[in-house]
């Protein structure tokens, strides 16, 4: 991890084309403008995790108990 210390108007460039620029500070908060190329997704890091918790949950499988339920589904069919 990078720890700088950044003025307003300051900014960082990552890669040529990303572009953080510190906009306005108040006491412990800062906003930050980002530009980037619109194929680049940015999320805040608290919503990040709860997509990849989201991800993860759908990922795994499904309970044993289900599966049984869904055959015993499957073999009633006429």
């Amino acid at each position: 991890m990078l720890a700088l210390t950044r003025k307003v108007g300051e900014r960082l460039v990552i890669d040529d084309n990303i572009i953080i620029t510190i906009v306005d500070t108040k006491g412990e908060n800062i906003r930050l403008a980002i530009e980037a190329p619109k194929e680049i997704k940015i999320y805040r890091g608290e919503l990040y995790d709860a997509i990849v918790a989201e991800n993860k949950q759908a990922a795994t499988p499904a309970q044993d108990g289900i599966l049984d339920v869904l055959k015993d589904i499957k073999a009633r069919k006429p």
